[in-house]
């Protein structure tokens, strides 16, 4: 299998706070790979500092076999890696489409149609709310709305950060099938999410953060058997 992303000896600091520890992972083409922890663990860090919001000291961050270490985080978004942050961040004041409208900042307007009719097909709830003003949407509807925007850009690989927190259990079903059907269509998932018993049913593979290290990885399916895991994790 091809890897499409590869992190070596990752480090981050907040002035004198060491957040992420030397950490090494990676992703393979067309897969959906978990980083699972607890609060704090370095999770969304990992994931900020992929996309060029913060800097690693030192190793290096391999997209498609290039080095995006100092890269620009639009430019990382035109080279296909596009992440969903925490808490959705949409542009609340903007209606539904014109909030889709920009995640195709990177397309050619000639593409937008296109674009704007896959999201809808998708997503049917939100071609019902087209015109709708975002902040006025639920949670899970803002959170399909924040996906959206980012497959309007074609990703090449998606990050998605906490996308079931603060959702009903019926729309964390939703959005979990959502992720399993992106990978299905070609994109690749890197998912972090501490619901971790969904996130392990869907993974190819998982790593364990705890206190900006890597503890553990291995498939969903061993990390789900791995009574570490369970008791700290699974509420075994």
């Amino acid at each position: 299998m091809e890897t499409i992303l590869k992190v070596e000896d990752m480090n981050v600091y907040y002035g004198p706070i060491h957040a992420v520890k030397s950490i090494s992972f990676e992703v393979g083409q067309g897969e959906i790979v978990s980083l699972i922890g607890a609060n704090g663990a370095g999770k969304s860090t990992t994931l900020s500092t992929i996309s060029g919001l913060h800097r690693s000291k030192g190793g290096s961050i391999t997209f498609q076999g290039e080095n995006i270490g100092s890269v620009s985080a639009n430019n990382i978004v035109k080279k296909g890696l596009v992440q969903v942050p925490e808490g959705r961040r949409i542009f609340l004041q903007m209606t539904v489409e014109e909030n889709l409208e920009m995640g195709a900042f990177t397309q050619q307007k000639t593409e937008l149609g296109g674009g704007l009719e896959r999201a809808y097909e998708r997503f049917p709830r939100l071609k019902e709310r087209r015109r709708q003003i975002a902040g006025t949407l639920s949670g899970g509807e803002q959170q399909m709305l924040a996906m959206g925007r980012a497959m309007m850009s074609n990703p090449k690989l998606l990050m998605l950060d906490e996308p079931s927190m603060g959702l009903a259990p019926i729309l964390v079903e939703e959005v979990f099938s959502l992720i399993k059907d992106f990978r299905k269509t070609g994109t690749t998932i890197l998912l972090v999410e501490q619901n971790a018993t969904m996130a392990l049913e869907i993974s190819d593979r998982a790593y364990v953060l705890e206190t900006g290290h890597i503890t553990l990885s291995g498939t969903g399916k061993e990390l789900e058997a791995s009574p570490e895991v369970q008791k700290a994790y699974l509420g075994g």
